[in-house]
């Protein structure tokens, strides 16, 4: 993301604007908000975890952690925006084709935000590839590249 970015370009969702763009919802929406987004570079966006995550009850009892294949969802949830915001991907659904180079390096807990960065790699046709990476406090927690399918 060296290039200079115009503000004018930059893109926001809440969470009303993502559910048009993903069929994900409750308990399975796993992104609140894009808080910034460029169309066919990056976004940003965040998931803000309570207690009531209906995961957290049993994963695990009196020690809830976010399960890491969630963390990964929650990653791709936010990656569908860096595309779906361009006309020609517009209405598609993005379908998780691969996952690389996965690491988990942090705990995701209640109360916490778990901010979330992707950069897109590379788009050609129906297949696009990105690396996220998702926070808490700053300390990365998960860190993946993701291959995805449009239908």
């Amino acid at each position: 993301m060296t290039e200079e970015i115009k503000e004018s370009e930059i893109l926001t969702f809440d969470t009303m604007q993502i559910m048009e763009m993903i069929p994900h919802r409750y308990p399975f929406l796993l992104v609140d908000r894009i808080t910034e987004c460029v169309p066919g570079k990056y976004a940003k966006g965040y998931k803000n975890l309570t207690m009531n995550e209906e995961f957290f009850q049993g994963h695990f009892p009196g020690n809830p952690v976010m399960p890491g294949v969630l963390q990964l969802e929650a990653l791709a949830q936010c990656s569908a925006p860096v595309l779906m915001a361009l006309p020609e991907y517009k209405g598609k659904l993005t379908l998780y084709a691969g996952v690389d180079n996965v690491r988990f390096k942090n705990i995701v807990r209640p109360g916490d935000r778990f901010d979330m960065v992707i950069e897109l790699i590379k788009a050609k046709g129906p297949i696009c590839k990105s690396h996220g990476v998702g926070y808490v406090d700053g300390k990365v927690c998960i860190e993946a590249d993701m291959t995805v399918a449009l239908k």
